[in-house]
């Protein structure tokens, strides 16, 4: 029996608000005046180059560092406060996971499962029954193997089972398709799509796959500098960084570029004007690589000013 689909109502509170976040290490910030919101079943990525700051602000969203100033709200709580039945709500991939190498992906998944019965809700089981999460996770073949013995790729399923066992509000989500090949990371992609469409999981992830982000995000966050330099869908980002589009065609063998604000008008006049002749007509917008490309190297050079390019409107 299938699970009803879970609206997304935007009227409810932030499942994360963030506000003023700063973390500094010594003399230096990482974080200097971060804010966001997350809102219930968004998928919403996190980017940004290395040592922006992207693992340190899901710790501290996950209450595992304690922030230098700022507020932070998680499920309406200071995660540095939760308790348990807070963090019963809550999964987390990491990175990387190599404890219990001597289990099997079922005993361990059983054992960990246990520790959420007592959380059970009405309309939100707890956990996931094994055979169903080892079936999600495409574990099939290997649920009764010592962990020790496992594939790179099959590890990495099994740490996302162990993030999901319990059925989470909120899902956090560290470099999580790391060391996946292509069939398991189009799989683990359709796998984030069930839990926010049937679950309505909301999920917050980081990753340095911009393909990946683009097939996910609801949003896209971009963290330079210390902060949040931009908030938007991947095509509102790349309409607002780079208006233009890139038009070519070939006529006549010779091979022509024009930059178009709207390239809908463009190449309708174009093929008004050459009913015959135009070929390999080709409309190139900017991508996500390009965009996120350009923000970051504008402010790391000090081009850009505080504010963030925001394509949402600012939650009161």
């Amino acid at each position: 029996m299938s699970t009803p689909e879970i609206p997304r109502p935007l009227d409810r509170p932030p499942v994360v608000r963030v506000r003023g976040l700063r973390m500094r290490y010594g003399d230096h910030d990482v974080l200097d005046g971060v804010d966001l919101d997350v809102r219930a079943s968004e998928v919403v990525v996190l980017l940004g180059p290395n040592g922006a700051g992207k693992t340190t602000t899901i710790e501290i969203l996950e209450g595992f560092r304690r922030p230098s100033a700022g507020s932070v709200e998680v499920l309406g709580v200071d995660p540095l406060h939760a308790d348990e039945a807070w963090r019963a709500r809550v999964g987390v991939v990491l990175q990387s996971w190599r404890d219990h190498a001597r289990w099997t992906p079922r005993d361990l998944i059983d054992h960990l499962g246990s520790y959420y019965v007592p959380f059970a809700e009405d309309g939100r089981v707890r956990p996931i029954p094994t055979d169903e999460l080892i079936d999600m996770v495409g574990l099939e073949g290997a649920a009764d193997q010592r962990i020790i013995t496992l594939s790179g790729g099959q590890r990495r399923r099994l740490d996302v089972a162990v993030g999901i066992v319990g059925r989470p509000e909120l899902l956090f989500l560290d470099e999580p398709t790391a060391g996946f090949d292509p069939q398991a990371r189009r799989e683990f992609h359709e796998l984030v799509h069930r839990l926010t469409d049937l679950d309505g999981t909301t999920v917050l992830l980081t990753t340095h796959d911009l393909g990946e982000a683009e097939k996910l995000a609801d949003r896209i966050l971009i963290l330079a500098g210390g902060r949040i330099v931009a908030d938007g869908s991947a095509d509102e980002l790349a309409r607002r960084i780079r208006g233009t589009a890139e038009v070519r065609w070939t006529r006549d063998g010779e091979r022509f570029v024009h930059a178009a604000t709207d390239a809908t008008t463009f190449v309708r006049q174009l093929l008004a004007e050459h009913p015959a002749g135009i070929d390999d007509l080709e409309v190139r917008r900017a991508s996500l690589e390009d965009t996120y490309l350009e923000l970051v190297r504008s402010h790391l050079d000090g081009d850009a000013v505080h504010a963030p390019v925001s394509l949402v409107s600012e939650v009161s």
